[in-house]
């Protein structure tokens, strides 16, 4: 939910998301180098995204390393926030704190990000990770910072 009286509508960052999500947009080099994967799906204040590791990403035992997950929480609370920053703002992770609840594998994750509060300053979300049967593995919460738009 989001807590913002005046909603942007076509800004930068919502054109970016529906290319993203239409998949007529270039893979980043941080986000291909990463293999972080992109969104696929997007409505103001939510993000979601399906992701799953390749081998090469996970602990000799199988599990996934909890600073990619990091990595991941960090993405998708950017994603969030591009939902509803202003036209003539952009925003830079502030704060970014993560739980886990359970053990993750190669398993394939579901990862939603909401915008839980808003101000002219700061966006602040919510991101889980639950497996696609719903059990939740890990969950963050992060501000991003409000600032002008480089270059503008």
């Amino acid at each position: 939910m989001t807590n913002t009286n005046d909603e942007p509508g076509e800004t930068w960052a919502r054109r970016r998301l529906d290319e993203i999500k239409a998949g007529t947009v270039d893979t980043p080099v941080l986000v291909e180098t990463l293999q972080l994967g992109l969104l696929d799906d997007w409505a103001p204040g939510w993000v979601k995204k399906r992701w799953a590791p390749k081998p090469e990403l996970l602990h000799a035992d199988g599990s996934k390393f909890g600073g990619y997950t990091a990595a991941l929480a960090d993405q998708v609370m950017s994603f969030a926030a591009m939902t509803v920053v202003p036209g003539d703002k952009a925003f830079r992770t502030i704060n970014l704190s993560l739980q886990f609840f359970k053990l993750s594998h190669a398993e394939e994750l579901v990862i939603e990000g909401h915008v839980v509060a808003q101000s002219k300053r700061i966006i602040s979300v919510e991101v889980t990770f639950c497996h696609p049967d719903g059990t939740l593995v890990a969950k963050a919460t992060g501000q991003q910072a409000v600032i002008a738009y480089p270059g503008g």
